[in-house]
């Protein structure tokens, strides 16, 4: 028998109750406590939500290389170059990103609305800050940045001017990460849902509109898919702004909330240093991998860039997931729930493994038909193809990981998985790219590989140390 304080146990179902009424509450943003009630109902209504934000979020990508696929592969190649650089802002976003979601999640575990909306003002006031700096020196030196990541003097020429664009509005995508993250930690993942999807409506109206003109309006190429997304981004948080002061859920932001509280962001701060540095590791690697793949000519670069951003489309589902649990954690362990959390986790690794285990099969089956849908190319599509065939053996480790990660991240025990990362990428991924691609004659399918052993070894690794249950016991 349950104890009656055992909040993890599964409650009874009232009569009315359906998996489907779940579904239809998580897309409605059905308000919900969190910290009680059945585990089941709890991550449904968080990872349903947070799963098709961040498939939203990758559908950007998606989209973009779509229609540059028509343009050709030197243009599909500087897409991908500069994504290469965007790893930059992505880190800094997905690191503030990561303390905004365990402190709002943690104000919200303690019943401390007024604090998680003071967290979520301080976080927007870094989020702009560091953005604008950053947005300024891309746009500035975009060639040089393009030369310097080995870029051929084809990719430079067609590239800047969509370098210059992507990341002189990089703080349409810092901004757009760190304020949904604030509603994800709150519990309200259904919001930062609805504003991608409009901002991804938009993006997939003006890209053709701008890449291929139409009527008054002129082809700029590449470029136009560029401005196409920045618009698209710079809606959508403008969207979330309202949101978040107008209140949404769990979360809003009223007059008195809107000052600088230098004890709180430097809370947030703390926790963002170790989150920045621990995605700065994962995000980085994938430079180093681009630099092997880049030696092998703009055409392995084109088929590199569709397998990877294929991939990334697939894995944003697991992101969703492992937010979810990186919320649970967070509200339960400030509601003095850690069991509760631990279970939680384990939950969501199951269900994230089964998911991401069938999107592989379908990746493996369907490689050549899904990669002919965005380029013609013969070989560039064959590489693509092996690549994801590759990769999709490793997606349900993929999975497993990205919760564990998020668990951690969520806990506050953001150092666990930045060494984890260390250790996996770079002393281990890149080395065994170099090795199987180059002396050992493989490749780029020899780069694909590797990522595929970094899964594997990733989830070994944090599943050790998730079982010790240190993490249990972080402040924040």
């Amino acid at each position: 028998m349950h104890s009656p304080h055992d909040t993890t146990a599964p409650t009874p179902a009232a009569p009315s109750s359906s998996w489907w009424r779940d579904l239809t509450d998580a897309l409605r943003g059905v308000p919900h406590d969190y910290t009680s009630g059945a585990l089941g109902r709890a991550i449904l209504l968080l990872a349903v939500p947070m799963v098709l934000e961040m498939s939203m979020e990758s559908l950007f990508a998606v989209v973009d290389v779509f229609f540059v696929g028509r343009i050709g592969p030197t243009a599909v190649a500087a897409v991908g170059m500069t994504e290469s650089l965007m790893i930059v802002i992505y880190t800094l976003a997905f690191g503030l990103s990561i303390g905004a979601t365990a402190t709002v999640a943690r104000r919200i575990g303690e019943q401390d609305p007024d604090g998680a909306a003071r967290a979520a003002v301080q976080v927007l006031i870094l989020g702009a800050s560091l953005s604008l700096v950053l947005g300024a020196g891309g746009a500035l030196f975009a060639p040089q940045l393009l030369a310097l990541m080995g870029s051929s003097p084809e990719v430079i020429a067609e590239g800047t001017g969509y370098a210059r664009v992507m990341l002189g509005g990089g703080a349409s995508v810092f901004l757009l990460f760190v304020i949904n993250a604030t509603f994800r930690g709150a519990g309200d993942p259904a919001v930062a849902m609805r504003v991608l999807m409009v901002a991804n409506s938009l993006n997939m109206v003006l890209d053709p509109l701008f890449i291929f003109g139409l009527g008054p309006v002129p082809a700029l190429g590449v470029t136009g898919a560029a401005v196409a997304t920045t618009i698209g981004r710079t809606v959508g948080f403008l969207i979330a702004l309202r949101m978040l002061l107008r209140g949404s859920g769990h979360l809003r932001v009223a007059r008195p909330h809107v000052r600088l509280e230098p004890a709180t962001m430097l809370g947030i701060l703390r926790l963002s240093t170790a989150g920045t540095f621990q995605t700065a590791i994962a995000t980085m690697s994938w430079l180093g991998l681009i630099r092997v793949v880049a030696s092998f000519g703009a055409t392995a670069m084109a088929g590199y860039t569709f397998a990877i951003r294929l991939a990334i489309f697939a894995f944003m589902p697991a992101f969703g997931l492992g937010g979810a649990a990186a919320t649970l954690v967070g509200q339960s362990l400030g509601a003095k729930k850690p069991d509760r959390a631990e279970q939680a986790v384990r939950v969501a690794t199951k269900v994230d493994v089964a998911f991401m285990g069938t999107i592989g099969l379908v990746y493996w089956l369907f490689a050549e038909p899904i990669i002919g849908l965005f380029t013609q190319d013969a070989p560039a599509a064959a590489l693509a193809a092996t690549g994801l065939r590759i990769m999709a053996y490793g997606f349900p480790l993929f999975g497993a990981g990205m919760v564990l990660e998020q668990a951690f991240n969520g806990a506050g025990d953001t150092w666990t998985p930045t060494w984890i990362n260390l250790g996996v990428y770079w002393i281990i991924q890149i080395p065994l790219a170099w090795l199987l691609a180059r002396p050992l004659g493989f490749g780029v399918p020899g780069v694909f590989v590797s990522v595929t052993i970094a899964y594997s070894v990733f989830v070994l690794v944090a599943w050790v140390l998730f079982r010790r249950g240190r993490w249990k016991l972080k402040h924040v």
